[in-house]
């Protein structure tokens, strides 16, 4: 983010000097659409009415989102019950289908088309012939997908009742706290900011970090008020399930990618937790 320098000998010492980025066009192709739509969900909390973060927003400006379509979703798949599928175009400014030999490419945006001559595909397809496939594929790919998640009261719950429900002891109790969970979800969004020097100059930099770790939220007074690993399991599902449904009013923060569920070397599941939490009663 910014670099500096602590020799007293330079006209600029100790002042912070914001370090030039590079933000020329750039693509992210073959993205999967539950990762294009989980850019859009981040987008709340990186750009409000209040706080714009000109890193993140600048960087996404650049950005061009190839999609390709999700034929065969895993069992752990279920992201047509998060507000996404295996054919979402929310976030993307090209979507990709693979037909076999072939690719159909469907243009969604400007910058789509645009990517489009610069690749110097000119090759041009019946677009109702096209569509029809698109539709047909995808219909198949949903049909494939068994796993669902209940959300629909989620919003009613009450948030002190569910922070004290008596379940997240049972959740937590088999997780290692290695941050698996955060680093490989798409909708995670923490972050640490932290000053490396070496000798008389230093940079200030940003970098991910993770809510299931006891130094998160370790103050400088040594206090924590998550010292313990079922205060960080609550706050990863809360957060995700509760906080953020009750401040935008967008869903959950989960695009229902399943990688959690697939990669978590413990077996917690967000859809358990999640249907846990719809359907408690006492809120």
């Amino acid at each position: 983010m910014f670099e500096y320098s602590l020799d007293e000998s330079k006209e600029q010492h100790h002042i912070l000097n914001e370090i030039e980025k590079d933000y020329s066009p750039r693509a992210l192709i073959g993205i999967r659409p539950c990762d294009a739509a989980s850019f859009r969900l981040v987008k709340r909390n990186f750009d409000t009415p209040e706080y714009k973060d000109p890193y993140w927003l600048t960087a996404y400006e650049a950005t061009i989102f190839i999609g390709l379509a999700c034929s065969d979703p895993h069992s752990t798949c279920f992201c047509t019950s998060a507000g996404c599928g295996p054919f979402h175009e929310e976030g993307l400014d090209l979507l990709l289908v693979d037909e076999g030999e072939n690719f159909i490419a469907k243009i969604l945006t400007s910058k789509g088309e645009n990517f489009i001559k610069s690749a110097g595909w000119k090759i041009k397809t019946d677009s109702t012939a096209a569509e029809k496939i698109i539709k047909g594929m995808k219909i198949k790919a949903e049909e494939k997908i068994a796993s669902f998640v209940s959300t629909d009261q989620l919003k009613n719950k009450s948030t002190g009742k569910l922070y004290d429900a008596p379940f997240w002891d049972d959740i937590a109790f088999a997780c290692i706290n290695c941050g698996t969970c955060t680093y490989i979800c798409p909708t995670c969004w923490c972050f640490d900011i932290q000053d490396e020097v070496s000798k008389n100059s230093g940079i200030r930099m940003r970098n991910w970090d993770s809510c299931m770790f006891p130094l998160f939220t370790l103050h400088g007074t040594g206090y924590n008020p998550r010292n313990s690993k079922m205060q960080r399991v609550r706050q990863r599902f809360m957060h995700k399930l509760k906080y953020y449904v009750d401040k935008y009013d967008a869903g959950i923060q989960c695009v229902g990618c399943g990688r959690c569920i697939r990669l978590c070397p413990a077996n917690i599941d967000i859809r358990n937790v999640c249907n846990m939490m719809n359907n408690y009663r006492d809120c």
